[in-house]
C-alpha cells in the first residue's frame, strides 16, 4: 500500500543527494561540454538570460528528479507484476530474484557499477512498447548520469525494510492508483516546484471544469476526431478525467469496436503539453497505466504500444496560427524538446475543448520575458503567466466561423488580472470580445494547493453570442477547513447555485452580469448588495482624485533595493556620505496616520531630483562597487540594459522630477488589508510599496488634510477594495488559502486605481487635523525616540505606555467621527450621525459595530476571532460611563447598522480600521535592544590605544561593559530582571547581529557556488578597472536556503551585502573562553584582515593545530583582494601599505601550513554531532569519482 506522504517526504531527500551528484557530474568531460553547449544555444536562441549555473542548477534539479521518478516507474511495475523482470525489489517472494539478477549481471559484468544495472531496467522499459516513451531518447535523465556510488544509495533506500521485514515503501495496488504520482510532482523538489509554480489540480475542480467544457462540447460534434488539450497538463488530472470520459462515450457508441480501439481512440482524443519534463512523465505513465486497466490487461510486457499524447515543450513558445509566417525551423528546442510534434499539436484552431490550471508566476527570466511579449498580443506590465495562457487557451480552440462549431475554453486561474493593471488588455481586448458564458468568484472556497485566489472561467472562441454573463460573486471565504474539500460550504453554494440565477446566500449570489459590466478593467465580483453601495458612492461624487492631483504613482524605483537600502546604522559604521543618504519609507512602516519606521538609503541627487556624480560620494562609491554589474545590467524601459544605454550604472531605476509638485505626499500602502494614508511634510523618499500621491505646488495643508480624512475613511476602504486586487491571506498546510476572517486579506492599492477614487463636496478637513496631529504626537511618545536622547528607566516606558494608550483611545474616537462623517458626504445616510463635542475615548471593541459584533456572537451567530487578534474584549452594552449624549449618539449609530444595508455592509471589520499596533512590551523590548547594541558598537571597545583592530569574546565584552552601571541597568531593564548574568545576556544580544568572517561558515554548498561567481565577476571587474573591455557575466542573486543560519541571510540578503554589527569566528577563540570571538563589521578590510592575523598570532602562541589556523587563513585570503583594490597605498598612521603588510602575512601563513590558494577556497567547516559548525582538516585535491 502506498504511503504517499512518507514516499514524498523520503524521496524529497534522494533527490537532493542526486542533485549533489549529479552537480559533479556535469564537471566530467563527457557531459560539461554538452551542458556548455545547450546553455548558450539557449541563450542564444532567446530561451534563457540566466547564466550558466543558475540554468544548470535548474537542470540538474530536472535531470535528478528524472532519475529518481523512473525508479518509482520501476517499482511499481515491479510491485504490481506490470513487467517480467525485477531489478531493485519486487514483492517479497521476488526480492531475491532481484538481488539474484543483479549478482549474476555482475559477475557477467565485473567492470559495472550499479548505474549500469538500473540502465538495464530502464533498457527494459525502453524496449517494451508500452513504456518506450518514458525513457525516449529526449527524456531528462538522459542528459547526464549520476555515479554508481549514487545509485547504490538509491537501490538501498528502495530496498530498505522495517523490524518487521515488510518494505519500506511497498506500491502493492490492486487499483493501480497513480494518483500518488500528482503528490510526487507537486512537491518533489522544492526548487522545481517554486520554478514551475508546479500545483495540482484537485478532482472536484477537475470535474466540474470538464463537465462544463468537455460535456457540452461533445454534445454539439461528432466524436471521431474530436480533441482536447490541456496546454498546461502537469500531472495530467484534466486529461485522466477527459480520458475517462471520452472513453465512456466510445463504449456506449461503438461497442463493437475493439476495446483496444476504443481506448486508442480515447489517448487520440487526449492531448497534454507542460514545461516541466518530469510532469509529462508522469502524465504519460499514468495515462498509460489507465489504458492498461481499460483493456482489462494485468502486464505492459503484453500491451500493444499505446499512442499517448504528451510532449515536454513550452506551449506559449511553440504555438502558432495554421496560416501565419511562422518559421520554426531555425528555432531552438532543448534536448527534452520535441519540436516537431510541439508545433503540430500547439497550431492554434484544432481543439473542440481546451482546459488548464495555468502557472500563476511572473516570468523572471527577462530573454523568456521579451519573447512571450513578441508571440502574444495582450501582454502589459509585469503580467503573470496567467495572461498568455489565456489567450492561448482560446487560440487553441476551433473558432465558430460556421463551418464548425467553437471550441470550448474552461480554466480555473489566478484572479490577479481582474484588478491588477496587466489584466486590462486581457479584460477589454481580449474576454470582452469572446463568447464567455461563465465567471465563477472561487477566490473564498477551499481548494487545497490554491494559496493564490482563483476565478473559474468559461467561454468559447468565437464572439459574443449574448447579452449577459452567468456569474458566482463571492460573498464570504470557508468559515474553516472542511474535512472534505469537495464539500466545503463555498464550494458546494457554488455548485448548487450556478443554474439557479438569483441566489444568495451566506456565501455567494449568483447573477446574470451584463457583457458592459464585464467589458471594462477592473472587474468586481463581490455580491451581498456590495454592487448597490459602490453605485451610490460612484453618484455622490463631487471630482475624482486624479484631476485634483499633480500625480499618482511610485514617488521612484531604486531598482535594487538590495543594494541601496541600509540598516539603521551601516552609513555610519561603513562611513558612507550623510548628503547621499536618504530616509526611505516602504508600505508596511505605514500605517494609521503615521510612519512607523524608515530605511537609510542611496539617494545622490538634489531638490529638483538632479543626479550627482558618484565621485563626490568615494565612500558610496565603495559600498555600491560590489553590486556593480548587478547594477549596470538592470533592464531599462527600452528592454536594453544601463551599460548599454550609458546611463550611470549607480543611478535609481526612474525618479519623476514632480517640477510642478508640492514637496509634501501624502504615502500609502500598497499593500495592506486596509487603507492607511499618511501625509508627510517633506524629506523622505518612498519606494515601491508606498506610493504617492503628489499635489500641486499651490495646494495648502488644508488640502492635504481633507484628502487625507476621506483616504482614511471606512467608506474609502470599502471602494477601494472593490476596485483593487485581493492577495488573499494565510494558506493551511494543504496549501489552500484561509479566507475565514475577510479582515485578513491583503490588497494591492495602486496609484491607477486611486485616480478614479470618487470625492465627495465635503470633505473631512477638522477631523483629518485632529487625526494627523495625534499621530505626530504619538510618535513622539514611541521608545525608540524617547531615549535618543536619555538614558531608558523603567519610570520612561512606564509613561510610554500610558501616553500611547491614551493618544491611540483619542484616535479610534475620532477616526469614528470621521467614518460616521464620510458616510453622509456619500449620501450613504440622510444625516451625519456625529458627535458635536470632544468625544470621549474609545477602546478597541467598544465602537459601534464592534457592540453589533458581539451581539452576534453571544448569539451564537459569529466568532470572537476579531476581538481575539486585536487583544480587545466583546461587550455587548454601550459603556455607562460615556456622556449621555454620545451614548445616545453610538445607539442611533447601532439602529443604523441595522437598519441601512449600506452602513451595515461598511460598519463590518473588512472596511473598520483594525488599530493593530506593535505590542508595547515587542516595541520596548526592541528599542532596549537597540540602545545596547549602539553601545556595544562603541569604537573603544574595538580599538587599542594604538589603534589596532582588536577581537574581543563575549566574556571579555562582559567584563568590561560590567563595569558601566548605566549599561548594566538598562540589560537589566530589558531582560526584566535583576539578577542578570552579564556574559549570558551578551551572548543572547550579540548572536544574531553577528556573521561569520568566512563564506564558508556563512553559505551552504549552493550559495558558495553563488559566492564563486561573485568573486570571479570581482575580478573581471577589477580588470575592467585597470582598462580592458570585457564583457562581465551577471553573477546570480542569494535566497535564504543558500545561508546556513536565518540571522546571517537577514544580515546579507539577496546580494550578500554586509549590513550586520559584527564579525563573528567560529572556533578561534581560546581554549579558555567558549563565549564567541566578535569583530566590528564597522572594521574595513584591512582592518579585518589584520585583526585576523591577529587571532592566527594569538592560536600559534597557544599551540593551536592546523584545523584553527587554517581557516583563519582562508579569511586573509578572501579579504586580499578588497585590501589590494581599497588599500594599497601607504597608510600614514604605520607608514606602511596594509595592501603589501597583508600581502606578506598571507603568503607566510600559507608557506608555514603548507596550503595554496586553491586550497584555502576549497576548505569547509565540518559539523559537530550536535550539527554546529567547527573548523576541518583541510582536503587537498578533488574526491575521485565513478
Amino acid at each position: 500500500m502506498i504511503a504517499a506522504d512518507a514516499l514524498v517526504a523520503d524521496l524529497k531527500k534522494q533527490v537532493l543527494a542526486l542533485e549533489d551528484d549529479l552537480r559533479d557530474r556535469i564537471t566530467l568531460p563527457q557531459f560539461d561540454g554538452a551542458w556548455r553547449q545547450e546553455h548558450a544555444a539557449a541563450q542564444a536562441g532567446d530561451r534563457t538570460a540566466a547564466t550558466y549555473t543558475a540554468w544548470a542548477d535548474d537542470r540538474i534539479t530536472q535531470a535528478a528528479v528524472s532519475w529518481v521518478l523512473t525508479s518509482v516507474f520501476v517499482r511499481f511495475c515491479e510491485d504490481n507484476a506490470l513487467l517480467d523482470p525485477v531489478w531493485i525489489s519486487g514483492p517479497p517472494e521476488r526480492r531475491q530474484e532481484a538481488l539474484d539478477a543483479q549478482l549474476a549481471f555482475f559477475r557477467s559484468h565485473p567492470e559495472d557499477t550499479d548505474r549500469e544495472w538500473l540502465a538495464q531496467a530502464i533498457g527494459h522499459l525502453a524496449a517494451t512498447p508500452a513504456t518506450a516513451g518514458l525513457v525516449d531518447d529526449q527524456a531528462m535523465l538522459h542528459t547526464v548520469s549520476p555515479s554508481g556510488q549514487a545509485v547504490t544509495r538509491l537501490l538501498e533506500f528502495w530496498r530498505r525494510r522495517d523490524d518487521a521485514g515488510t518494505l519500506t515503501h511497498d506500491f502493492t495496488d490492486p487499483g493501480l492508483d497513480t494518483r500518488f504520482l500528482g503528490d510526487l510532482y507537486q512537491d518533489l523538489s522544492d526548487h522545481a516546484k517554486k520554478t514551475y509554480a508546479l500545483l495540482q489540480t484537485p478532482e472536484f475542480v477537475e470535474e466540474f471544469i470538464l463537465d462544463r467544457t468537455l460535456e457540452p462540447a461533445l454534445k454539439d460534434r461528432p466524436l471521431d476526431g474530436f480533441k482536447l488539450i490541456d496546454p498546461a497538463c502537469g500531472s495530467g488530472h484534466f486529461l485522466l478525467g477527459a480520458f475517462r470520459r471520452i472513453l465512456a462515450r466510445w463504449d456506449a457508441e461503438a461497442p463493437a469496436l475493439g476495446v483496444r480501439d476504443r481506448v486508442q481512440k480515447a489517448l487520440d482524443a487526449v492531448w497534454g503539453v507542460d514545461l516541466n519534463p518530469f510532469a509529462v512523465a508522469i502524465a504519460e505513465f499514468r495515462l498509460t497505466v489507465a489504458a492498461l486497466q481499460a483493456i482489462g490487461a494485468t502486464s505492459l510486457e503484453r500491451a500493444p504500444g499505446f499512442r499517448i499524447n504528451v510532449l515536454a515543450g513550452d506551449s506559449l513558445w511553440f504555438s502558432h496560427d495554421q496560416d501565419a509566417l511562422f518559421n520554426t525551423q531555425d528555432d531552438f528546442a532543448y534536448s527534452t524538446e520535441h519540436k516537431k510534434e510541439l508545433v503540430k499539436a500547439l497550431t492554434r484552431g484544432q481543439y473542440d475543448a481546451v482546459v488548464a490550471n495555468p502557472p500563476y508566476i511572473t516570468v523572471k527570466d527577462k530573454q523568456l520575458n521579451a519573447g512571450y511579449r513578441e508571440r502574444y498580443n495582450h501582454l502589459k506590465g509585469k503580467y503573470q503567466l496567467t495572461a498568455p495562457f489565456m489567450e492561448l487557451l482560446f487560440k487553441l480552440a476551433k473558432s465558430g466561423d460556421g463551418r464548425q462549431p467553437a471550441g470550448w475554453v474552461g480554466q480555473i486561474t489566478s484572479n490577479a488580472f481582474m484588478k491588477r493593471e496587466f489584466g486590462t488588455p486581457m479584460i477589454e481586448n481580449l474576454l470582452a470580445h469572446l463568447d464567455l458564458r461563465l465567471v465563477i468568484d472561487t477566490s473564498g472556497a477551499y481548494i487545497p494547493g490554491h494559496g493564490t485566489p482563483t476565478v473559474i472561467l468559461v467561454g468559447r472562441n468565437q464572439p459574443v453570442q449574448f447579452p449577459r454573463v452567468r456569474a458566482v460573486l463571492g460573498i464570504r471565504g470557508e468559515p474553516g477547513r472542511p474535512e472534505d474539500a469537495a464539500r466545503g460550504l463555498v464550494w458546494r453554494a457554488i455548485v448548487e447555485g450556478i443554474d439557479q440565477p438569483g441566489t444568495d446566500n451566506a456565501w455567494v449570489s449568483v447573477a446574470d452580469l451584463s457583457r458592459k459590466a464585464l467589458s471594462k478593467h477592473p472587474w468586481s465580483l463581490s455580491g451581498g448588495g456590495a454592487s448597490g453601495t459602490l453605485s451610490t458612492i460612484e453618484e455622490s461624487w463631487s471630482t475624482r482624485l486624479g484631476p485634483q492631483a499633480c500625480r499618482i504613482g511610485v514617488f521612484g524605483i531604486m531598482g535594487s533595493d538590495d543594494a541601496m537600502m541600509l540598516y539603521r546604522g551601516v552609513r555610519e559604521r561603513h562611513q558612507l556620505e550623510a548628503s547621499a543618504t536618504a530616509e526611505l519609507v516602504v508600505g508596511d512602516a505605514i500605517r494609521d496616520f503615521r510612519i512607523n519606521a524608515s530605511w537609510p538609503t542611496w539617494f545622490p541627487y538634489d531638490a529638483s531630483h538632479v543626479l550627482k556624480p558618484l565621485e563626490q560620494f568615494p565612500g558610496w562609491g565603495r559600498h555600491l562597487w560590489r553590486m556593480r554589474t548587478e547594477l549596470g545590467n538592470r533592464a531599462t524601459f527600452s528592454k536594453r540594459t544601463y551599460f548599454a544605454e550609458g546611463r550611470p550604472w549607480y543611478e535609481w531605476h526612474q525618479l519623476p522630477p514632480d517640477h510642478d509638485a508640492h514637496p509634501w505626499v501624502i504615502t500609502f500602502a500598497f499593500v495592506a488589508t486596509h487603507n492607511h494614508f499618511v501625509l508627510d511634510r517633506g524629506g523622505k523618499v518612498f519606494n515601491r510599496s508606498a506610493p504617492v500621491i503628489k499635489l500641486p505646488a499651490e495646494a495648502s495643508e488644508d488640502d492635504h488634510l481633507r484628502l487625507l480624512g476621506v483616504l482614511n475613511s471606512s467608506t474609502a476602504c470599502f471602494w477601494l477594495k472593490q476596485n483593487s486586487h485581493n492577495k488573499g491571506s494565510t494558506v493551511d498546510q494543504k496549501g489552500a488559502r484561509q479566507t475565514t476572517v475577510a479582515w485578513e486579506n491583503f490588497y494591492e492599492f495602486t496609484g491607477t486605481t486611486l485616480q478614479d477614487f470618487p470625492l465627495p463636496k465635503a470633505l473631512p478637513l477638522e477631523r483629518a487635523r485632529i487625526l494627523d496631529t495625534l499621530a505626530q504626537q504619538l510618535t513622539r511618545h514611541q521608545v525608540a525616540t524617547l531615549i535618543e536622547s536619555t538614558t531608558p528607566t523603567a519610570e520612561l516606558l512606564r509613561d510610554a505606555e500610558a501616553a500611547q494608550t491614551s493618544l491611540r483611545n483619542q484616535m479610534i474616537a475620532h477616526q469614528e467621527e470621521l467614518d460616521w462623517e464620510v458616510y453622509a458626504s456619500y449620501g450613504l445616510l440622510d444625516e451625519a450621525l456625529t458627535y458635536d463635542d470632544e468625544p470621549p475615548l474609545v477602546k478597541l471593541g467598544e465602537r459601534a459595530f464592534e457592540i453589533v459584533l458581539a451581539r452576534k456572537i453571544a448569539a451564537g451567530e459569529d466568532d470572537t476571532s476579531w476581538f481575539s487578534r486585536h487583544g480587545s474584549t466583546p461587550i455587548t452594552e454601550i459603556p455607562t460611563h460615556w456622556p449621555a449624549a454620545y451614548r445616545d449618539l453610538v445607539q442611533r449609530r447601532i439602529d443604523a447598522i441595522g437598519s441601512v444595508d449600506a452602513i451595515r455592509l461598511l460598519e463590518a471589520p473588512e472596511f473598520k480600521r483594525r488599530w493593530a499596533s506593535e505590542p508595547f512590551d515587542k516595541q520596548a523590548e526592541t528599542a532596549l535592544r537597540g540602545w545596547l547594541l549602539d553601545r556595544v558598537e562603541n569604537r573603544e571597545l574595538w580599538f587599542s590605544a594604538q589603534g589596532h583592530p582588536t577581537p574581543q569574546s563575549v566574556s571579555q565584552l562582559a567584563d568590561v561593559l560590567g563595569r558601566d552601571a548605566e549599561f548594566r541597568g538598562v540589560v537589566e531593564l530589558w531582560q526584566r530582571r535583576r539578577d542578570v548574568n552579564l556574559t549570558e545576556a551578551l551572548t543572547t544580544l550579540l548572536d544574531p547581529e553577528a556573521v561569520p568572517y568566512l563564506a564558508a561558515f556563512r553559505l551552504k554548498d549552493s550559495g558558495l557556488r553563488k559566492s564563486a561567481e561573485w568573486q570571479h565577476t570581482w575580478a573581471l571587474q577589477r580588470r575592467e578597472d585597470a582598462g580592458e573591455t570585457l564583457a562581465i557575466p551577471v553573477p546570480p542573486k542569494y535566497t535564504n536556503a543558500d545561508f546556513r543560519k536565518q540571522s546571517y541571510w537577514s544580515a546579507r540578503g539577496k546580494l550578500d551585502v554586509p549590513k550586520e554589527r559584527f564579525i563573528l569566528y567560529p572556533g578561534a577563540g581560546r581554549e579558555t573562553d567558549p563565549t564567541p570571538l566578535l569583530g566590528w563589521a564597522g572594521w574595513d578590510h584591512a582592518q579585518q584582515s589584520l585583526a585576523l592575523a591577529t587571532i592566527i598570532q594569538q592560536r600559534q602562541a597557544e599551540g593551536a593545530d592546523d584545523s584553527t589556523l587554517v581557516p583563519l587563513v582562508a579569511g586573509m585570503a578572501e579579504l586580499q583582494p578588497w585590501v589590494e583594490q581599497w588599500h594599497a597605498s601607504v597608510d600614514p598612521l604605520f607608514g606602511i601599505s596594509p595592501a603589501a603588510f597583508c600581502g606578506e602575512q598571507l603568503r607566510g601563513h600559507c608557506q608555514a601550513l603548507g596550503v595554496t590558494l586553491d586550497d584555502l577556497a576549497r576548505w569547509r567547516p565540518a559539523a559537530s554531532s550536535r550539527g554546529r559548525l567547527r573548523p576541518a582538516p583541510l582536503t587537498r585535491g578533488r574526491r575521485a569519482r565513478s
